[in-house]
This record gives C-alpha cells, sequence and structure tokens, in this order.
C-alpha cells in the first residue's frame, strides 16, 4: 500500500501485492524447489516409522483433500489430492513406504507400510463420548484409564524393551479383560439406535488390538498421530483464511510451499529468509 502523502517528502517502499503475483511466487518457488522435495521423499522412504493423515480442503466450493506425510525427525510433505482413498494416496510418500505407519483408523492406510499403530489420542477422544453417551456401562471408563496409564509408562521409558517385557504384558491382559467386559456388557444391554460409537470402537479395538499396543514393543513408535494432526492444522489455518482456494492448482503449489518452508526451518531455521530469496535470486 502507498503511503505517501503530498507534500510530506517521503514515499514508502511498501506496495499492494496482486493475488495474480502471489500465485505466481507461490508456483515459481514451488517449481524451483521441487528437486529439495525430491530428496526428502527419498530420505522419508528410510524412516523407520512415519506419519500420515489427510484433511478436507476447498476448491471452488468443491471438496477436495490435503494429505500430509511427516518422520520423526521433523521431515514433512504435503500433497493435494483431489480424492481420498487410494486415489488420495497415490503420489505420496505412503504409497511407496515399507516401514511401520502412525495413523487414525483409515482403513486405507493398512494397505501401505509394514506395520500400523493407531493414534491413541482419537481412541481417548471415542472414549469420552463413549463416557458421556453411555455413563452406566463400565469398560469405557477402565479402557480410557488404562489407555492413559500405557502412554505415561510409555513416555517415561529410556530404553528399548521387547514384547516379553513383564509390564506390557501386564498391559496387554489388562486390555484384553477390558474388552471382554465390553463384550458382555453389549451383549446384557445392546448399543442402542441412535448412538453406536461406543459399540463401533470396542469391535475396532478387538480386531484391531495389536495396531493399538504396538507402541509398547518399539521405542521408535509414538502413540499418536499427533505430529501430522499439528502439520495439517497449519494447512487448516491458510484455508480458513482463504475461504476457497479459486483452483486446485492454488492449493497444490502451497502444499508445496509448505513442504519446502519445513524442510528449510529443520535444516537451518536463522536463514529462512536468505535461503527463500536465493531461491527467487
Amino acid at each position: 500500500m502507498n503511503s505517501y502523502t503530498p507534500g510530506s517528502g517521503f514515499k514508502s517502499s511498501f506496495f499492494e501485492v496482486s493475488k495474480g503475483m502471489v500465485s505466481k511466487l507461490s508456483k515459481e518457488f514451488a517449481l524451483k524447489t521441487e528437486p529439495e522435495r525430491r530428496s526428502a521423499y527419498a530420505d522419508m522412504l528410510l524412516s523407520p516409522v512415519m506419519h500420515t493423515d489427510c484433511t478436507n480442503a476447498r476448491e471452488n466450493g468443491k471438496r477436495c483433500y490435503v494429505y500430509v506425510c511427516a518422520t520423526p525427525d521433523g521431515k514433512a510433505l504435503y500433497f493435494a489430492r483431489r480424492k481420498k482413498g487410494h486415489e488420495g494416496v497415490k503420489g505420496t510418500v505412503a504409497e511407496d513406504y515399507q516401514g511401520i505407519l502412525v495413523h487414525d483408523h483409515d482403513i486405507t492406510f493398512y494397505n501401505y507400510g509394514e506395520d500400523h499403530q493407531e493414534c491413541l489420542a482419537h481412541v481417548l477422544r471415542y472414549r469420552k463420548s463413549s463416557i458421556e453417551n453411555e455413563p452406566d456401562r463400565i469398560w469405557n471408563k477402565k479402557m480410557h484409564s488404562l489407555i492413559q496409564e500405557m502412554i505415561h509408562f510409555r513416555n517415561k521409558s529410556q530404553v528399548p524393551y521387547t514384547p516379553e517385557t513383564e509390564k506390557s504384558s501386564k498391559f496387554e491382559k489388562q486390555y484384553l479383560k477390558i474388552l471382554k467386559i465390553a463384550r458382555k456388557e453389549y451383549e446384557d444391554i445392546p448399543a442402542n439406535t441412535y448412538y453406536r460409537e461406543g459399540y463401533n470402537l470396542f469391535l475396532r479395538m478387538e480386531k484391531y488390538m495389536r495396531n493399538h499396543l504396538l507402541f509398547l514393543h518399539d521405542l521408535r513408535i509414538p502413540a499418536t498421530n499427533n505430529e501430522a494432526e499439528r502439520l495439517l492444522r497449519n494447512y487448516k489455518r491458510k484455508q480458513a483464511q482463504a475461504v476457497t482456494f479459486r483452483s486446485f492448482e492454488s492449493i497444490d503449489y502451497l502444499c508445496q510451499c509448505m513442504s519446502m518452508l519445513i524442510l528449510m526451518r529443520l535444516e537451518e531455521p536463522e536463514n529462512i529468509f536468505d535461503r527463500v530469496s536465493k531461491i527467487f535470486g
């Protein structure tokens, strides 16, 4: 914006940046940093553990999606996609990944990676909902306490331990015992038509027990998918500011730019401005 006042003898160097210029700069930055993102993609494939998640996006009022893949050492890449499911995963790091994926309960992700850890932060939220909507049931309260105890135990653990660890075995037995309580409670008093989320979660925790407890047997594996959720919140803030993007390409370039800025902060947090300037130079 021009702040020049007639007669003042001073004219500010600030000027209004057009939307077209912003779009052009995003595209230019994305194209010029493609080699760095390809290198990060290759590095992330070597990580033993990786977070992945997706969120809704909007293109001219139409729904599309943004995926994120992130490793514990701080590397992360965003991907804009028109569809979810296998079409959404295609082209992301998760498609070629052969390690342990940490994610929310999205069945699609079970087709990728070597093994899987369910996000227990989500389970705790579902447990809280079950406690509020099914206050007379015992299993939801017991499971909520057990999950909190397991996460606390893992957070304070300093050395790797094996599946034969006495404490881990004890947690697994408690988990199974609570599932038995849940089955009996739902047999005695079935879930009602209006609220079945608690029952559905019980079935899921029973079927995917191993994937809820994998973190107990390997210190490399986090108990939650909070890293991916945190990164997606960054995109959601941009989405809230824009309300809706006019083209899918705009979302795609934004994702590429956000990916590169994360990599820059990881490598040289104090020199981001200089690095960005050199890219445009």
